[in-house]
């Protein structure tokens, strides 16, 4: 699995090198309520926007899945609370009889055979 990694990340790298250095133009970024504008070449200006786009999608799902997170948390706590009610149960019961051995079925049925 880690040369598909490995590899999968360096062809993003290289796409990323080819990327910025095709969109070398210097571009004007404004954004409306603000009053500067921001002179930055293209690649920095797309692949920034990228990373924010990123970063926020995963902002977002890490706060969808807060609830799943929590239920997880109360989850383990009350199996860890179960695994140790049981082993206190278990060190105050006595140790039950072994049974006896069940004989074989074609034994049974030869007896229950002779009944009839």
């Amino acid at each position: 699995m880690k040369p598909v990694y490995w590899i999968v990340t360096a062809l993003a790298a290289l796409a990323a090198a080819l990327f910025a250095a095709s969109n070398r133009e210097h571009v004007s970024v404004a954004f409306w309520p603000l009053p500067n504008v921001l002179d930055a070449p293209l690649y920095l200006v797309v692949l920034l926007a990228m990373v924010a786009g990123f970063l926020i999608g995963e902002f977002v799902a890490w706060l969808t899945a807060g609830k799943a997170r929590r239920l997880a948390r109360e989850r383990m706590r009350r199996i860890a609370a179960l695994e140790r009610e049981l082993a206190v149960t278990q060190k105050t019961l006595t140790p039950a009889p072994q049974p006896h051995p069940q004989r074989p079925a074609s034994t049974n049925l030869v007896r229950a055979e002779e009944r009839r």
